[in-house]
């Protein structure tokens, strides 16, 4: 009994309301200051020294600027958590811009930001060059007019982007085959690429390369002869360049088809490179 009077005497009793209250003090001393900085940084954030100003757009030649800049405001519009503007140059959204960039214009590379003076963002940018075009998964059984392919742009890494006019007269190389992503076949894209340059440098046109689904590769030959019926150089989708590059060098120089190639190229039907140093040819 004696010891229950004691926990419960005024003079403990005091003491514990005077702990709250310092307690509940330091609380509302840690919320007062807690508000009081982060109203000064809202504040601060929102001076017109720490925010863009204006936008500009560089490095572009095909690509509108205005359509660019469009994007730009949009996504440096609003604020973080409703206070913190996103034209602040300390943490504008760089990352973001650049995403909702390269998602709306697929013909855009690389992208860089700086701030200039006047707080003005200068966003700049590199177009991907076109060296190739994707016209589709497949070829048609039956030849059809050039001028009715839908086909898109291609860069020097495969990367398929903006859809391209119609060329006439084989302007660029024509990929057929499946995407990986946005991407022609990117497992073997540069052995396809070498191996079409290993063509042209030994007097070989090419003009289109078509990846089937059954493993076999197709690059078709410059010919007045439309696709699909043009002569084609095909060969295995796991080729060796340099075996197979060998292998048709070896033919080329030798005996009838050295003649062949060069009295009778346009009644060529194919030159079959899938049986290693055996190689089979046709001609009409």
């Amino acid at each position: 009994m004696q010891k229950r009077n004691i926990l419960n005497s005024p003079r403990l009793l005091e003491l514990k309301k005077k702990r709250r209250r310092v307690l509940l003090n330091k609380i509302l001393l840690c919320v007062f200051a807690f508000g009081l900085i982060f109203a000064a940084s809202v504040f601060a954030s929102r001076v017109s020294a720490l925010n863009i100003t204006e936008i500009e757009i560089k490095g572009n030649k095909v690509l509108d600027s205005k359509a660019i800049k469009a994007v730009v405001q949009e996504t440096t519009g609003g604020s973080y958590l409703w206070f913190f503007p996103k034209t602040n140059i300390l943490y504008y959204p760089k990352n973001g811009i650049r995403k909702e960039l390269q998602s709306k214009f697929k013909g855009l590379g690389d992208i860089t930001f700086s701030v200039k003076e006047r707080k003005i963002l200068e966003v700049s940018v590199t177009e991907r060059e076109a060296e190739y075009i994707w016209c589709g998964e497949n070829i048609s059984e039956t030849p059809i007019k050039p001028e009715n392919d839908v086909c898109f742009f291609v860069d020097r890494d495969g990367y398929v982007f903006d859809p391209a006019p119609y060329f006439s007269n084989n302007v660029y190389f024509k990929l057929f085959g499946p995407l990986v992503g946005d991407y022609f076949s990117p497992e073997i894209f540069d052995k396809i690429v070498a191996f079409k340059d290993f063509l042209s440098g030994v007097g070989i046109k090419p003009s289109a390369l078509y990846i089937k689904d059954d493993g076999n590769i197709e690059i078709y030959l410059a010919s007045s002869i439309e696709l699909p019926n043009s002569p084609k150089i095909i060969f295995k989708k796991d080729f060796d360049f340099e075996k197979l590059a060998e292998n048709l060098q070896a033919a080329l120089n030798a005996e009838p088809l050295k003649s062949n190639m060069k009295n009778k190229y346009s009644s060529l039907l194919y030159i079959d490179l899938r049986y290693g140093n055996k190689v089979i040819y046709k001609f009409r």
